[in-house]
């Protein structure tokens, strides 16, 4: 049966401000940790950097007319941190916020809703010098970091978003090195992660004190199913679980961090985890108006082999076989989605706002100009009836706002893949609505998923 969206529904795309904006000299901008990390040989696919990014700092206001365009009513982006403190502590950069003020002036004399994100992982690489998300002072930091932001903006801006994916930050970030700052340590992973949620609840608090704004954080959520029926694979599963997903929810819901999972880091560690002091959870628990979800694919867990020399007993085992995936291997699982999205209602007592949702599908234009990205309106139709399915069955899903808006700069990645609605031409800047695009603004209009194609498709 079709689903109707309700009409105070939001629909929107999202971007981050490192990885479409470039213009890294200008008015007054510190570098960042990401600035530092894509000068080290072979840390970004193809040797690229963020300075030329989607060129949005200078183009930021055609970007606007393209949202419009696009019917969106709502439009997620984040305030770059090192553009507002450049020295990490203290000073702060009026040019800076005179941007995203004009931007949020611009959104909202278009009818759109800003969804405004305050770390999208760009820390001013000056706060590394005190050992960046490691120190308990980032949270000082960002709370600081947080009034600046908020005095100039939550009088127009309601929907906040603290931080981006805190377990992307502690796994790529300071376990595996693949992102800035490019820590490989479990321990100082472990750190991170608890000072990014300790932030939240810190720069919650600052948002709290300002009349309207709605405070909360975008979890990366991953469903874990097992690769078999075992006992053993079933259990993996749920460690999975509990590393990707449940260490977060937790401590957002009230419910401190799972002791199963306390247990793996200890076990891995040789120690407890002292990072974790009193009153903390306490200091994380119902700082959260509601919970952002970012949701690009499932993970498939199997037991690891004995003996294996990885931290915890599990391991990523799929899936396997001939399922959709996007260009980057990951599966399609629509299916997921909505499960995902049940599960949360079910669970976790929170409004649910969909921050990012999306896949890296690489179609160009064609030599009549068009983008025909048939993959990418199959997995957006797809992803949207899963959440409209949702939805009919109760969760309390308040928007989506699809990754994203523009193809760009994709961190370690560089510019290979692009996630974007719309086709963006590094060299020149130009953009290119494609046929996904034009199916969303579709969607958009009708209020749901079930839309016919478009004549000129």
């Amino acid at each position: 049966m079709t689903f109707r969206f309700p009409p105070e529904f939001l629909w929107g795309a999202a971007t981050s401000a490192h990885q479409i904006e470039g213009s890294l000299d200008a008015d007054g901008r510190g570098e960042s940790v990401w600035d530092v990390f894509a000068r080290r040989p072979g840390a970004i696919e193809g040797g690229g950097d963020g300075s030329l990014a989607s060129d949005s700092y200078r183009r930021w206001a055609d970007d606007v007319e393209l949202i419009a365009g696009l019917g969106l009513n709502a439009y997620r982006f984040s305030v770059g941190w090192s553009r507002i403190v450049p020295d990490g502590r203290g000073r702060v950069e009026k040019r800076g916020l005179d941007h995203y003020e004009r931007l949020v002036d611009a959104l909202l004399d278009r009818g759109v809703t800003p969804v405004l994100t305050l770390n999208h992982w760009d820390m001013p690489q000056a706060l590394m010098a005190g050992g960046g998300w490691v120190a308990r002072s980032s949270v000082d930091a960002f709370a600081e970091f947080t009034t600046a932001v908020a005095d100039r903006l939550a009088d127009r801006v309601e929907w906040w978003v603290t931080q981006n994916e805190p377990w992307i930050i502690a796994l790529l970030g300071y376990q595996l090195g693949l992102h800035a700052p490019g820590i490989r340590d479990l321990g100082a992973s472990v750190a991170a992660g608890h000072h990014v949620m300790l932030a939240h609840g810190a720069g919650a608090d600052v948002l709290r004190a300002h009349r309207g704004v709605r405070a909360g954080v975008a979890l990366s959520l991953f469903p874990c199913d097992p690769a078999t029926p075992s006992a053993e694979d079933a259990a993996a599963a749920w460690g999975s679980d509990g590393y990707v997903n449940r260490w977060y929810l937790d401590p957002l819901a009230g419910r401190g961090y799972p002791d199963d999972m306390r247990e793996h880091y200890e076990r891995a560690l040789g120690r407890e985890l002292t990072e974790i002091r009193d009153g903390d959870e306490a200091a994380i628990a119902g700082r959260s108006d509601f919970l952002g979800v970012n949701y690009y694919t499932r993970r498939v867990m199997a037991a690891a082999p004995a003996g294996d020399a990885r931290p915890f007993p599990w391991q990523v085992a799929g899936p396997s076989g001939d399922v959709a995936r996007t260009d980057e291997g990951w599966e399609i699982a629509p299916d997921s989605f909505r499960d995902l999205l049940l599960r949360l209602h079910r669970d976790y007592p929170f409004p649910l706002l969909v921050t990012e949702n999306g896949g890296v599908f690489g179609d160009a234009p064609l030599h009549d100009g068009r983008v025909r990205d048939t993959r990418r309106q199959s997995f957006l139709r797809g992803h949207v009836r899963a959440m409209g399915e949702a939805m009919a069955a109760g969760a309390d899903v308040r928007g989506y706002l699809h990754w994203s808006l523009l193809d760009n700069f994709e961190w370690s990645l560089g510019y290979r893949p692009r996630f974007g609605l719309v086709h963006v031409d590094y060299p020149s800047g130009r953009r290119t609505v494609k046929d996904s695009g034009r199916l969303y603004a579709r969607m958009i209009a009708a209020g749901t998923a079930d839309v016919e194609e478009s004549e000129d498709a």
